[in-house]
């Protein structure tokens, strides 16, 4: 082993004669001392997590439960003197009765709660169905091509603003059946957003995208699947959004009419029977089943964004 010996400046420039002295213990020089070798270091302390944001999170759940607070007040106090139009306390014993069975069956029209509103979701997820599976590709049309935008667009306009209950009657003329009848209105009712919104998504595609496409002499269908498709999407998810809402609007007034299994036709049934404590619930989990379906769109639309 070879061993290094250093000495300070004053020793180097004594003469050789002089006697040695024995060596001092050498300061700790930093430049010289040779490099040990290292040992892994400790691992670091895990950094502190950051903080709740709780002023975020007040402000999050404070307004829904004073909104939720206010509509209890105000039909607390207008149901102090009584009357027909249960009280709060009345409609809430009745939900927890209501939902402690939602699945019963007692006959094709005494039904549980869950069952109504599982036919209903049903009707509404063919009829949204199948207005997707027409009116996507159809708005992908008008957009892409002028002769179809100016042949379709006064169809579209004229029909668009036509109430869901007048086209009941045409679904019950050709199917002679209530079920499709109602599936027919959800479909020509929730076609419209998705045509119009899809067919302004291809129309706003940058120019540039196209010039380069048919520079690469890009097929139509690489051109719709490559190029349209991923610029059109986020209109498109708005359209999806609206025509579901749409739909689950129209199921209620349509079941009210054709009768069946179904929320609306509850609804109906109930006011026929005088028991205004399950519309008024009927009335809460049509808004509640709304409001699921309005966020799962949104988380799928935020899902699929392209924005930062």
């Amino acid at each position: 082993m070879v061993s290094a010996v250093f000495h300070s400046p004053t020793d180097a420039a004594e003469p050789m004669s002089a006697p040695v002295a024995p060596p001092k213990p050498l300061a700790r020089d930093a430049a010289n001392e040779p490099v040990a070798p290292s040992t892994p270091a400790a691992p670091s302390a895990r950094a502190p997590r950051a903080g709740i944001d709780w002023r975020s999170l007040w402000m999050r759940v404070l307004p829904p439960v004073l909104g939720l607070g206010l509509l209890w007040l105000v039909w607390t106090v207008a149901t102090l003197k009584g009357g027909a139009f249960p009280t709060p306390g009345a409609t809430w014993d009745a939900a927890v009765q209501l939902f402690a069975d939602p699945f019963y069956r007692n006959g094709p029209n005494d039904q549980g709660i869950g069952w109504n509103i599982l036919n209903s979701l049903e009707r509404v997820g063919l009829g949204f169905g199948l207005a997707a599976a027409v009116g996507i590709p159809l708005g992908f049309i008008i957009g892409r091509f002028e002769f179809a935008s100016r042949m379709l667009s006064p169809l579209i306009s004229l029909l668009k603003p036509v109430s869901p209950l007048a086209w009941l009657p045409i679904g019950l003329l050709v199917f002679k059946s209530a079920n499709p009848a109602a599936i027919w209105t959800i479909f020509i009712c929730s076609i419209w957003p998705m045509v119009v919104n899809t067919a302004v998504g291809v129309q706003r595609v940058p120019q540039d995208y196209l010039n380069v496409a048919r520079v690469l002499r890009l097929s139509e269908w690489k051109l719709v699947t490559r190029i349209l498709f991923p610029a059109v999407l986020p209109y498109m998810l708005t359209g999806v959004r609206l025509s579901v809402g749409t739909a689950w609007l129209v199921i209620v007034a349509a079941e009210m009419l054709t009768g069946g299994v179904g929320i609306g036709f509850w609804v109906w049934d109930e006011w026929n029977n005088l028991n205004v404590r399950h519309i008024l619930i009927a009335i809460f989990v049509i808004g509640i089943v709304g409001l699921l379906l309005e966020w799962a769109l949104m988380a799928l639309a935020r899902r699929f964004s392209f924005d930062d």
